[in-house]
């Protein structure tokens, strides 16, 4: 070998060295209520190519499980700990007055939390947000005092897709915020399609600039209203014409044949409150489909959105050392906002109509209620809210960067792993600094590279509770309790390995794990600080107190 050829194959190896070693790019994507079979490649009806390919590069988790509502688990997402220590233990719209402002109950990050955004940006990478915030609204709350660089973002639980406009009485308006100032859409905006321009927008004036950058996408999709462009939509045109019972079946299969869950496992049957298809008027069952057609369509518009960012990064040379990370806020989102009382009124007055020709288009306040939501979030029961499997297991792909390729891991994980996770794998030590909380979450990084089978210990307990309704997990088995009008407050036990579908209560047959697991459960309570509701707590008149006192206060 000549001198010339040593030094070539030295410095290549100096090159390959470093590239190995840079730290990742990092982008976040979160869907807002989807449920765990809705991608391609966990099964799902609408066509998500780019996700599917992320899954197809990376590791598809079969066993990751959130909150069940939104900031609670956008907090524990950004921050690696508990809802109820971060400051955001459950959701104002659904607040008792009992607890405001109580410790974790401020609704906003408190004082001494840090999100990876921060943490990032403290060792020199660019960090950028769009999308849904809905973690504080005054200006020492939003994305800026956080740890972002630049963010335009919605602080509310959900706005129009199409305008800048509420969709729901307990908003005045959709407070759109850039960089913590008040912001105007333009006339062009479609809410996927406005995200990754913006996200694009902020990569680019980075210019030549070397370091690591962090963005945070938490999309609209597909929460209400469900709406989407025509053109998406009409790829899915009568394929839902068979009902919510169909689905629902078509899905628990897939799951089986997928790998999702074992070949045994029961679904549980819708509940009997619900409507049966057959029982819907002609006209009521072409709209009810249409509406699953609008939902398929919004998850491939994302998806066509995501692309374009996929493609920005591969264009600027970027892709390749880029960490992803995909996921789901909660469930799938049950509420039937058009015939909720004082809706008809309302709906007239900003803009709004439930007519099948322009379902999901401008002016179109979509949902697909709770028949759909229970059909999608198969094969587990119920969906957003509740801490049943529909509730909170939902999708979750880590790709790119240093991921090996196809792993589908079956150990149980949880939302607030993400952030250590992905520290890890940018090189920032998760110690507590002074001052700031500790973070509960554990690292996934051993699990990916095949160094470990479990990210928790098998013994390792985890609680969530979020208004009331609550589980634990420990090893294979759950237990969970959940208020009405589908739930009936009490304790039930669950071996999820045998039964993902939560069928078969085994309340009666180990009564002994029961009385150990609510034991668990209480000493979470402790530890966090979980408050009781105030006697007689119901989440719907909750809702419809706090949008009578906010259309007071604007308004008197």
């Amino acid at each position: 070998m000549t001198a010339v050829s040593l030094f070539m194959a030295f410095l290549t190896a100096v090159l390959l060295s470093g590239i190995a070693s840079a730290r990742p790019n990092v982008v976040v994507i979160l869907v807002d209520d989807a449920a765990l079979m809705d991608f391609g490649a966990y099964g799902g009806e609408a066509r998500t190519p780019n996700i599917d390919a992320l899954a197809g590069n990376g590791a598809l988790f079969t066993n990751y499980h959130t909150s069940p509502l939104c900031s609670p688990s956008r907090a524990m997402l950004l921050t690696g700990i508990d809802n109820h220590r971060n400051g955001v233990a459950t959701i104002e719209e659904v607040l008792p007055p009992e607890q405001h402002n109580k410790p974790g109950y401020s609704l906003h990050l408190e004082p001494g939390v840090l999100t990876v955004a921060g943490r990032l940006k403290a060792t020199g990478y660019r960090t950028y947000m769009t999308g849904k915030w809905h973690l504080g609204h005054e200006p020492e709350h939003l994305p800026g005092a956080h740890g972002f660089d630049r963010s335009f973002v919605l602080d509310a639980s959900g706005a129009d897709n199409w305008e800048q406009k509420p969709y729901m009485p307990y908003y005045l308006t959709a407070p759109w915020y850039e960089d913590g100032k008040p912001a105007t859409l333009p006339k062009d905006f479609y809410s996927s399609k406005f995200m990754i321009d913006q996200m694009i927008t902020y990569l680019d004036t980075a210019g030549k600039d070397p370091a690591p950058f962090f963005a945070y996408i938490a999309f609209q999709a597909v929460h209400i209203p469900v709406q989407a462009p025509r053109e998406f939509t009409a790829h899915y045109e009568g394929k839902f014409d068979e009902g919510w019972q169909k689905l629902r079946e078509a899905r628990w299969s897939r799951a089986k044949d997928l790998g999702l869950i074992p070949k045994d496992a029961p679904l549980a049957a819708l509940p009997e409150t619900m409507r049966k298809w057959e029982s819907l008027s002609t006209a009521e069952q072409k709209i009810y489909a249409k509406s699953m057609a609008v939902y398929s369509g919004m998850l491939e518009a994302m998806d066509h959105h995501i692309g374009r960012l996929i493609s920005h990064l591969k264009d600027s040379g970027q892709f390749d050392n880029t960490l992803f990370v995909v996921t789901s806020d909660n469930g799938p989102e049950p509420s039937d906002p058009v015939h909720a009382p004082g809706m008809n009124i309302w709906m007239p007055l900003n803009g709004y109509s439930w007519d099948i020709d322009t379902l999901g288009e401008k002016g179109s306040l979509n949902f697909i209620g709770p028949e759909w939501a229970a059909s999608v979030s198969a094969p587990g029961k119920l969906f957003k809210f509740y801490t049943t499997q529909g509730g909170i297991h939902v999708p979750f792909i880590i790709s790119g960067a240093g991921i090996p390729a196809t792993q589908k891991p079956v150990a149980p994980v949880f939302v607030t792993d993400v952030t250590p996770t992905i520290l890890d794998f940018a090189g920032v030590s998760v110690a507590p600094v002074k001052g700031t909380m500790t973070i509960t979450g554990q690292s996934l990084r051993p699990l990916l590279e095949g160094k470990a089978e479990r990210a928790h210990a098998s013994d390792a307990t985890i609680g969530v509770e979020v208004a009331g309704n609550a589980a634990l997990f420990k090893g294979d088995h759950k237990i969970s309790r959940n208020a009405g009008p589908h739930g009936d407050g009490k304790w039930h036990l669950y071996d999820l390995a045998k039964d993902p579908g939560e069928v078969n209560d085994l309340v009666t047959t180990e009564p002994e794990r029961l009385a150990a697991m609510i034991e668990d459960y209480k000493a979470y309570v402790k530890n966090v600080g979980v408050l009781e509701l105030p006697p007689a707590y119901n989440v719907q008149r909750q809702i419809a107190k706090n949008i009578i006192a906010r259309q007071l206060a604007a308004y008197w």
